[in-house]
């Protein structure tokens, strides 16, 4: 049978990471895992190796568990950490209270206690704000913590942050999770290795990603503190997060691993940010891009920038991206692992073209 195309594979946008294809070495990691008969549910040789090189990455307590999606990972990652009258403090902007249709707390029971935040990040004082209440019978109890590496206004949390938030909410016999759906471009921005942020930083519970980094459907909840986290070998089947062909989703996440795919990926990814960046910036300084302004400093892979009215929808006709905040007129530019310097050249040519229009 002869498969066509549906898409033109040669377009481009800057609207999401999880825009891209597969990545040919995750795609080539697949077909060799392809080949014969392998033990389902995690049994198999991949799930096993993937076990032995997150532990290197990650620390020598670290446990995997593969899953297949985002959400999937945040909502086994959290309830292996709270009972059902536990809450988890997490910054208004995260991921698992704007953009999973409420699935932590309907999967679950769990309460969300959200803190508004200027750039995506928690601090010890902003946390207080909701750790509070324990042993009153009237108020979800806060038991959890949960921050975004890198966060969802595109910035970054320093191993000594990290530090900070675990310290204090251990403290507080708080566990402490990490969303990381893009932990591959926060270990490449800040140059340094995963356990330098999470284990080594007091960090209970990881959701590494994959799927955006070049991966199909592949992510996992990496256990750092096994006395903190319990019941994830049940409670991933409960959540329908146990995938029986699972050799599959390790095989991706170990090509990530490989020769350091998935850092040289996601740094590629920051660095085309680096470079819409720059150019935007030269610009702007150059008075040829008016309306134009930044409002994070987010050195990973995307960019919050505020335009004139309408500005926006004309350039998006042209080269999709999202709003962020439309009342303010704030969008959100990412870039992938397979953007090139043509691709972002072309779209600074085409905002400076919408955004000198008579």
């Amino acid at each position: 049978m002869t498969v066509f195309s549906l898409h033109d594979p040669a377009r481009r946008t800057f609207a999401s990471d999880n825009y891209a294809g597969a990545h040919p070495e995750v795609l080539a990691a697949l077909a060799t895992a392809n080949g014969g008969h392998e033990v389902a549910y995690g049994d198999d040789v991949y799930t096993a190796r993937l076990q032995q090189v997150v532990r290197e990455h990650f620390g020598p307590a670290a446990e995997t568990y593969p899953v297949f999606n985002g959400t999937g990972a945040n909502v086994v990652a959290l309830t292996g950490v709270l009972p059902r009258w536990g809450a988890v403090v997490a910054a208004a902007t995260a991921h698992i209270n704007t953009d999973e249709a409420g699935a932590p707390e309907r999967m679950t029971g769990i309460k969300l206690l959200t803190v508004p935040t200027p750039d995506g990040k928690l601090t010890p004082e902003l946390i207080a704000r909701e750790a509070w209440g324990w042993g009153d019978e009237h108020r979800a109890q806060p038991l959890a913590v949960s921050i975004t590496q890198t966060t969802e206004m595109g910035t970054l949390y320093t191993p000594a942050e990290v530090s900070a938030i675990a310290e204090f909410a251990h403290a507080h016999g708080m566990a402490v999770h990490m969303d990381g759906a893009r932990l591959w471009n926060a270990a490449a921005a800040l140059g340094v290795p995963f356990g330098a942020f999470t284990a080594d930083a007091g960090v209970d519970v990881v959701s590494l990603g994959g799927t955006k980094n070049g991966c199909l459907g592949a992510e996992a909840v990496v256990v750092l503190a096994p006395e903190r986290v319990t019941g994830l070998v049940y409670l991933r089947k409960m959540t329908m997060q146990l995938s029986s062909k699972m050799r599959f989703a390790s095989a991706q996440l170990l090509a990530l691993f490989d020769d350091d795919l998935g850092l040289r990926s996601a740094a590629h990814a920051n660095a085309m940010t680096q470079r819409l960046r720059s150019r935007l910036e030269d610009g702007v300084a150059r008075g040829m891009l008016p309306g134009l302004a930044f409002t994070q400093d987010s050195p990973a892979n995307a960019i919050f920038a505020t335009l004139p009215t309408g500005a926006a929808d004309r350039i998006r006709e042209r080269v999709r991206f999202y709003d962020w905040n439309r009342a303010r007129g704030e969008v959100r530019w990412m870039t992938a692992w397979d953007t090139t310097d043509a691709d972002v050249d072309a779209f600074v040519a085409v905002i400076a073209e919408e955004l000198t229009r008579d």
